[in-house]
């Protein structure tokens, strides 16, 4: 059996390489070349060329044929085109921001997307709305009309060894350098949904063994428990066995943590894996704190170099001046702010909570 991954020296390729040589594949790797990972074995076949060049895939893939061809870099809808007729199944990786109010929750009502969403939900319907998703949904299309059998998979983001701009890295770096603080918009409760890389390539590998089930269908990935940011950077911390104060302020002033919540807002992005779990028997391999963990220590390993390519693309300029200025205007605020006494104090509801907070209403009583 012969299979074809164009990309695989990704963050989650090697995971998928492997899995498909376990499964008795003989592999081939398409990429640049630029970047190869200790962990893809040496009987791999590397074949080097430029995958978002139309050209310069037909020629590097030649007449060749594959029995199954796992899309997970370069441009999929001319991808899907050109492996048309060269493959027996066929399996891509697209993204979540096809959904609609994913990269733009103000074009719904009530503002967000629906929590979670499945993979039935609407995606973006015209370019002006969003111009990004509008091209991962209208690819989602083109991949199912040259493969109507295809098996498609909606990634979040990614965590884990070899992520390009590690979102994690805005919290490490921090901690590396020594800072005492860290700002969080709204006690840091943002639940954006997210993927260990090794749960991620293990959804692709179940698609790989259950073809009838998964030909034609789109699935959500994602890791099945979610850890909010404040959680996530608690984490992050423990593991690197320091303390750092968690500074929550409104998200119009938390200007620092843009690059951890990754979008102008903090409404929630969480995906229903229902379907991945009751057709495929989807589970996580590897827990979000241990998955969190293993991030955390291989980016105190591997430090993205200041300034370089992957930080700037994090956007997240380190301005500790500023940062250090900000907290402490915001204590100052806090500090200031009046007494305010009522009548009569608010109270926590307790409708349901046993004796002594039962009240005589209670349908329990």
């Amino acid at each position: 059996m012969k299979a074809l991954v164009i990309g695989g020296t990704g963050p989650s390729g090697h995971y998928i390489v492997n899995g498909l040589l376990r499964r008795g594949y003989s592999v081939a790797i398409l990429h640049s070349g630029k970047h190869e990972v200790d962990e893809i074995p040496a009987t791999v076949e590397h074949i080097h060329t430029d995958p978002f060049s139309e050209e310069a895939l037909r020629a590097a893939i030649g007449i060749r044929t594959f029995d199954i061809t796992i899309a997970a870099y370069g441009r999929l809808r001319r991808i899907a085109g050109i492996m048309a007729g060269r493959t027996g199944r066929f399996i891509s990786i697209g993204g979540a921001p096809a959904y609609r109010g994913y990269m733009n929750p103000t074009v719904l009502q009530p503002e967000g997307m629906p929590i979670p969403s499945a993979e039935d939900a609407p995606v973006v319907p015209v370019e002006e709305e969003d111009g990004k998703g509008w091209r991962v949904a209208k690819t989602e299309q083109a991949v199912f009309e040259k493969h109507p059998d295809a098996a498609h998979f909606r990634y979040p983001f990614l965590y884990g060894p070899y992520q390009i701009a590690p979102r994690e890295w805005c919290v490490v770096r921090r901690i590396l350098d020594g800072r005492k603080s860290i700002v969080v918009p709204d006690d840091g409760l943002t639940l954006n949904h997210s993927a260990y890389v090794e749960n991620a390539a293990h959804a692709i590998l179940l698609a790989v063994d259950r073809p009838e089930a998964s030909a034609g269908q789109i699935y959500n990935c994602g890791d099945e428990r979610m850890l909010t940011l404040r959680q996530t950077i608690d984490i992050i911390a423990r593991t690197l066995n320091y303390e750092i104060e968690i500074v929550s302020m409104p998200k119009e002033f938390a200007v620092p943590a843009r690059p951890m919540i990754a979008q102008p807002w903090t409404t929630h992005r969480v995906l229903d894996l229902t379907k991945i779990r009751t057709q495929l028997g989807y589970t996580d391999i590897v827990a979000p704190e241990r998955g969190l963990a293993i991030t955390a220590i291989w980016l105190k390993d591997h430090p993205l170099p200041a300034n370089g390519t992957d930080e700037k693309i994090l956007q997240d300029p380190f301005d500790y001046r500023a940062e250090d200025e900000l907290i402490a205007s915001w204590k100052m605020l806090c500090a200031k702010m009046p007494q305010v006494r009522f009548e009569r104090e608010p109270g926590y509801t307790a409708t349901y909570s046993g004796p002594g907070g039962k009240p005589r209403s209670s349908p329990f009583s």
